[in-house]
């Protein structure tokens, strides 16, 4: 994992939510998955799926009914399975004057009376004005008595379509989209549609209406406040060896080692590791630059002299090459950050690790003694006076929190952010870009 390599080339700790709402602003950074809910059939004592997926394995697409996935392969893919021929027929006989029309497309539908008339008129309505109701739409349709109209419908019965099956063994003629349908399901529909229980689409698949508002929905939720996608993120990166901590007991910190105290009074570490140490926790917002210029100033180096013969002086290098102590500083901070001792946040930011707070002691229940006969059986012994005993005062608490449990857990317990109540309703927001280069996780590769 790309982000992981960063995190533990870099040494610094990232606040986990910041990564994750890097991670959700492209679509091409992660992965989205449906799964299906089951839930058990008291009568059968089975598991019973609440809304099947159905995936097309011609174009890897998904669909929420059987029927569906089966119309969208005989639209999208007819000519793999079906050669359509247009074939001459004897026209209806019959005086003909008059022709329904369609109001909305114009499409002549033929005359009222025609046995095949309620048919296409149904045809069309589903295929292209599903949404309006059919009293609706049957209220928009119009008769009229022109001859050019008449004729048209009379040249379109004049002809028929005939359907060849394609990839079968012994092909087949169909002569309606009704054949050509039940055909398809009785020999294709098994091998090309599946039901799955989880499906991964692609960044660009078409979704059906009901997925791709759920997706939005789902996006739009993690844009807010990313929990899942860190929940993602935490259990990757636990996999590859970093850890997490808290910081102010609320902001999760994925880094490569947990805050850990180092004690330089009882501990034998060198001097330069005592100055990081001082400095460190001396010094409030320092970061590596301030700390070498404080431990050990560079002095900049002398602009060489221009030459007797006139020609330009050497360009001098803006930035002075590090000295031996200077690079035994960065070692050491290295070391530092590496063990944990010390934590470099992602603006550069320098803070220790600070001793924890003393917990306090467990108070044990005080247990009776049996009656000694020093007093009668119904009175009570006098309790002795409970003597004040001095106490060690709390330690401040520290900012930077190791904790013990899990990743998981210690997202969960993370608080979602209340969200200001918008002055007017808006159609989607994207999180705001970082301020500050220096305070964003590594790229993304």
């Amino acid at each position: 994992m790309s982000l992981a390599r960063q995190i533990k080339l870099s040494g610094r700790a990232y606040p986990l939510f910041e990564v994750a709402s890097l991670v959700i602003q492209k679509p091409d950074r992660y992965t989205v998955a449906f799964k299906v809910i089951k839930h058990r059939d008291e009568a059968t004592k089975q598991e019973v799926v609440v809304q099947p997926m159905f995936v097309c394995s011609l174009d890897d697409t998904v669909w929420l009914s059987e029927a569906a996935a089966a119309n969208h392969v005989l639209k999208a893919h007819f000519d793999t399975f079906y050669q359509t021929e247009k074939q001459p027929c004897d026209p209806p006989k019959g005086v003909w004057t008059l022709v329904a029309q369609c109001g909305l497309s114009g499409e002549v539908l033929g005359p009222p009376n025609f046995h095949a008339y309620q048919e296409k008129l149904r045809k069309l309505h589903s295929d292209r004005f599903s949404r309006m109701p059919f009293e609706v739409y049957k209220s928009r349709v119009r008769i009229v008595k022109d001859e050019a109209a008449v004729k048209q419908w009379i040249d379109s019965v004049s002809s028929r379509f005939a359907y060849t099956t394609l990839n079968v063994a012994e092909p087949k003629t169909l002569h309606s989209l009704d054949e050509v349908e039940a055909h398809f399901i009785e020999v294709h529909q098994a091998g090309l549609i599946k039901q799955v229980d989880t499906f991964s689409p692609k960044p660009d698949a078409k979704l059906p209406g009901a997925l791709q508002t759920l997706l939005r929905v789902t996006l739009d939720k993690e844009k807010r406040f990313p929990i899942r996608l860190a929940t993602a993120l935490s259990n990757a990166f636990a996999s590859q060896g970093l850890q997490f901590f808290k910081r102010d007991k609320t902001i999760v910190h994925v880094a490569l080692a947990r805050p850990h105290h180092l004690d330089t009074e009882t501990s034998a570490v060198s001097d330069t590791v005592r100055k990081i140490i001082s400095h460190i926790d001396s010094t409030a917002g320092t970061n590596r630059k301030r700390l070498l210029e404080t431990l050990s100033p560079s002095v900049a180096p002398e602009a060489p002299a221009a030459p007797a013969d006139g020609s330009p002086a050497p360009v001098t290098p803006a930035v002075a090459p590090l000295t031996q102590e200077q690079q035994a500083i960065l070692n050491d901070l290295h070391w530092l950050i590496h063990q944990g001792h010390v934590i470099e946040f992602a603006s550069g930011l320098l803070e220790t690790a600070k001793k924890p707070a003393p917990r306090p002691a467990a108070v044990r229940p005080e247990r009776k003694q049996p009656n000694s006969g020093g007093k009668p059986q119904g009175e009570r012994a006098e309790k002795p006076a409970v003597q004040p005993t001095e106490t060690a005062p709390e330690a401040p608490a520290s900012p930077v929190e190791a904790s013990a449990v899990t990743p998981a857990e210690m997202i969960a317990s993370t608080p979602e952010p209340a969200a200001p109540e918008p002055a007017a309703p808006v159609a989607e927001s994207a999180p705001a870009e970082p301020a500050a280069e220096a305070s964003q996780p590594p790229p993304v590769a």
